[in-house]
């Protein structure tokens, strides 16, 4: 795993998101994976939030900052490298499921919040399935 995902997955770049792209849905992913990390099934960035934000609405046409809104939170749905995902709609079994992109930010620990905020950096990841679902997880950042 490349050391930027490293460090943002361990909760160690709170100013920065992690962007993944499948390159089954994404065009231009060479050109993306100049400057990420290119990974089985697509490619991984880790950059500044505001920038971040602007490559992933411009790469996917949706709004990053709509997707809380739109999410369903599921456990376990999100692989923890997050390259990958478990759609909650998986039992249409006519659809194909796969993560087409996936958006996520770190959080600082915050006791006085309580919950898992307590217990240290909480990863926030969501994703978007092909068939349309997007769905979310949330977990305490593991130390690298």
């Amino acid at each position: 795993m490349h050391d930027d995902r490293t460090a943002f997955l361990a909760g160690e770049r709170h100013d920065d998101v992690l962007l993944y792209f499948n390159e089954a849905d994404v065009d231009g992913l060479d050109r993306l994976a100049e400057v990420g990390e290119r990974v089985e099934s697509g490619v991984v960035l880790v950059i500044d939030g505001t920038e971040g934000r602007n490559a992933f609405q411009r790469a996917t046409g949706v709004d990053p900052m709509s997707l809380p809104n739109m999410a369903e939170r599921v456990e376990d749905g999100i692989a923890r490298d997050c390259t990958d995902g478990t759609c909650p709609d998986t039992d249409d079994a006519d659809d194909p499921h796969r993560v087409k992109f996936l958006f996520a930010f770190a959080e600082a620990q915050n006791e006085d919040v309580g919950d898992i905020y307590a217990e240290g950096d909480v990863i926030h990841a969501y994703a978007v399935c092909t068939c349309g679902t997007v769905y979310s997880e949330r977990w305490v950042a593991e130390a690298a």
